[in-house]
């Protein structure tokens, strides 16, 4: 049994006892229609998403409509304070939703009448309406603590700038052992059969 005086701030901080934090616990919560949202992160130096999501005291281990919410506005945050700070350049691509929760850990907690689950294990919320309540209290609140601490959201968009660095170069190992197996692999299969001409043009 848990039980913890500082409720998801403190679980989160237990989640990463043994983890270097890159950054203090962030975090939310309010009440929209009627359903009341909570949500605690830190990003780590670690490698993994270390996200727990819940309904009404239930487990979602399968995500759902708030997790979604979630990801989206931390997504777009770090990635519209990058842009604004110089960080990426227009040419560069956005960072992807994944380089974002590398190293983050997360409780997201929902109360809500009448959740509705999904799913083989019905652990999957698909109340709609909790996307866009989950993803505005997140952005509100991540907007002021970048805007607030210019340092920390540095930290922060460097680690998802590495883990997008470290991401595409693994594509590229990958992308360059199968054109290789497939240069190696004797001609092309079936019906189709390497072109052969001494002639560049060709």
């Amino acid at each position: 049994t848990y039980y913890y005086e500082g409720g998801i701030v403190s679980f989160v901080e237990w989640l990463n006892e043994n983890k270097e934090a890159l950054t203090p616990v962030i975090s939310t919560n309010g009440e929209r229609d009627g359903n009341i949202v909570e949500c605690a992160l830190q990003w780590t130096d670690g490698y993994n998403e270390v996200v727990y999501s819940y309904a009404n005291n239930i487990n979602t281990i399968e995500g759902g409509m708030h997790l979604t919410g979630f990801r989206t506005a931390v997504a777009t945050k770090v990635n519209e304070y990058a842009r604004k700070r110089g960080m990426l350049k227009d040419a560069d691509a956005n960072l992807s939703t994944d380089d974002c929760m590398e190293g983050l850990t997360a409780i997201v907690s929902v109360k809500l009448q009448d959740p509705q689950f999904e799913g083989q294990t019905k652990t999957k919320l698909g109340n709609a309406k909790l996307r866009p309540i989950v993803n505005a209290l997140v952005t509100e609140r991540l907007d002021f603590f970048l805007e607030e601490n210019p340092k920390i959201a540095r930290v922060i968009v460097e680690k998802c700038m590495s883990a997008a660095r470290a991401r595409e170069a693994a594509k590229k190992a990958r992308d360059l052992t199968r054109r290789k197996n497939a240069l190696d692999g004797g001609g092309l299969p079936g019906k189709l059969v390497d072109c052969k001409s001494q002639v560049p043009e060709d």
